[in-house]
């Protein structure tokens, strides 16, 4: 069997086996849902023939009608098209810092694992570190620090898209440890069979061995642990938006939504109860998703 043919197996297998996974696969209808819902925020917007960002004081918490499908914040703002937005925002965040991390992770498990020695205690301690700080403070630490104070211009720093750069940073800058971790462990076993032995004797040099030869033979548990934090993010994007360091109005988040709600949790509870629905359930659905591929790419798993 050629290595083509032996591949398609192996991904037809795999295919099989997340198909067996029902709670996943409800969870990535639920997630492609979500997600091309908050894509068509404009559209959906447009339809409905409502303003996401116009205030209107004398149409403030009122109940669901038509064309407000979950009614009114406390703004007069429509709540089920401003959900929308916050979900490209939350959802936005979270899959490019999951993938930012998940390249440093990898970036690092590779050289550890690769080259051994030195350089591997070195940039394992180093993760170990990372691995002891208390995450949520520090978060909260760099996301409240003022960043006119570290020569960026002032219009930049208050600029709407500078808060989704600076979580999507922050995140990915302290996010990556579990990728690295898993990269390394698979490509210290790597490392000793014999494709790789044969690269090297050919005198292959050791970017192109990493890249080549390791790097999609680890894809697998990169992929996992990718999809499992994606929740992850998505929680700590809610929580520094819920604390006001995050993403800043007018731009919506799920997170911010919940914080502009709190003072109005007694006489208006849907506008609190709505965005953490949405955090619970897409948080719930990418960890049953991660679940399973875990599942479906074992090696071990029997068809």
């Amino acid at each position: 069997m050629t290595g083509t043919a032996a591949s398609h197996t192996a991904g037809r297998r795999m295919w099989r086996r997340f198909l067996r996974h029902r709670l996943a696969i409800g969870s990535g209808g639920v997630l492609a849902a979500l997600a091309l819902l908050s894509l068509a925020a404009p559209l959906v917007e447009a339809a409905l023939g409502v303003d996401a960002d116009t205030a209107n004081l004398l149409a403030r918490l009122q109940g669901p009608t038509w064309p407000h499908l979950l009614g009114t914040d406390e703004l007069g703002r429509d709540h089920f098209v401003r959900l929308l937005y916050g979900g490209r925002v939350s959802l936005a965040i979270a899959i490019v810092a999951a993938l930012f991390s998940a390249v440093i992770g990898t970036a690092i498990g590779l050289v550890a694992g690769y080259y051994g020695g030195r350089a591997d205690a070195l940039l394992m301690r180093f993760t170990d570190g990372v691995i002891a700080l208390p995450l949520l403070p520090l978060l909260i630490v760099l996301a409240a620090v003022d960043l006119t104070k570290l020569g960026i211009a002032e219009e930049v720093a208050r600029s709407e898209e500078v808060g989704l750069y600076r979580i999507v940073a922050i995140i990915a800058l302290v996010g990556w440890t579990t990728v690295a971790r898993l990269v390394r462990a698979e490509t210290l076993a790597m490392k000793g069979r014999e494709f790789v032995k044969a690269a090297v004797a050919l005198g292959a040099k050791p970017a192109r061995i990493m890249l080549v030869h390791i790097l999609p033979n680890v894809v697998s548990p990169i992929v996992v642990a990718t999809t499992l934090s994606v929740g992850n993010i998505i929680l700590f994007e809610s929580v520094l938006s819920f604390l006001g360091l995050g993403i800043q109005p007018p731009v919506a988040s799920w997170g911010n939504m919940l914080t502009n709600a709190q003072e109005l949790i007694w006489s208006a509870p849907e506008l609190a109860t709505w965005p953490g629905l949405l955090i619970f359930v897409t948080v719930i659905a990418f960890n049953f998703l991660g679940d399973g591929l875990q599942d479906a790419m074992d090696p071990r798993a029997l068809d």
